[in-house]
């Protein structure tokens, strides 16, 4: 979590600062106002990239990766970057939106047969706009301990299979509850309705 929350701290903090362009920052100031986060948010280390017009203007490591290791950040340094992952998906199911592979509105059971909520109901009306928009019903990061923390050994089969055993804590499509799964079951319909994930990645990083 540490990870996580340092890269976006910072660099939220670099975005907030008033009155000042990134064409006017140095690259000393910017080290200047990274050094006061860390201490700020007390994180061990981040890595800061600030893109201009298109070209990476700044690209450069801070503090540590990990506190006991000493291993320095460098900019080439790998974060987790948690729900921005979220976006990556919904981006590329607009792809396969704009190329005709499947619409919105398709129910998850066409792409994916075997998915089942806990209601029967919700099961056959379940859509791809409900897997992206935490209205399912469910509580709030239920399952989430199938992948949190790191080291479970559970399968995307397992994920699909286990709505079916969550019970509802709201009516569907009533209430906001964020939710992780519902994200890897989209990844899972990206796969299938593609069949080339890969070349969806090239893609969504050509255009975006």
């Amino acid at each position: 979590m540490r990870k996580k929350s340092t890269l976006l701290k910072s660099l939220f903090l670099i975005c907030l600062v008033p009155s000042i362009t990134f064409a006017q920052i140095s690259s000393k100031q910017i080290d200047s106002l990274v050094a006061d986060a860390l201490v700020k948010f007390k994180v061990a280390g981040a890595a800061v990239a600030i893109v201009k017009d298109g070209k990476v203007i700044h690209s450069k490591g801070y503090g540590l990766v990990e506190i006991n290791s000493k291993q320095v950040v460098n900019e080439n340094t790998n974060f987790q970057i948690a729900s921005n992952t979220k976006a990556f998906t919904t981006t590329a199911l607009a792809i396969l939106e704009e190329e005709g592979k499947l619409k919105w509105t398709d129910k998850v059971i066409h792409h994916i047969p075997e998915f089942k909520m806990y209601d029967d109901y919700v099961t056959e009306n379940f859509n791809i706009l409900d897997l992206l928009t935490h209205r399912s019903g469910l509580g709030l990061g239920v399952g989430d301990l199938m992948f949190f923390p790191d080291g479970t050994d559970f399968t995307i089969q397992d994920v699909v299979s286990c709505f079916q055993y969550f019970k509802p804590v709201s009516a569907f499509r009533t209430q906001f509850d964020y939710d992780n799964l519902l994200y890897m079951v989209a990844g899972e319909v990206i796969a299938r309705a593609s069949g080339r994930c890969n070349e969806i990645n090239k893609s969504a990083q050509k255009r975006f």
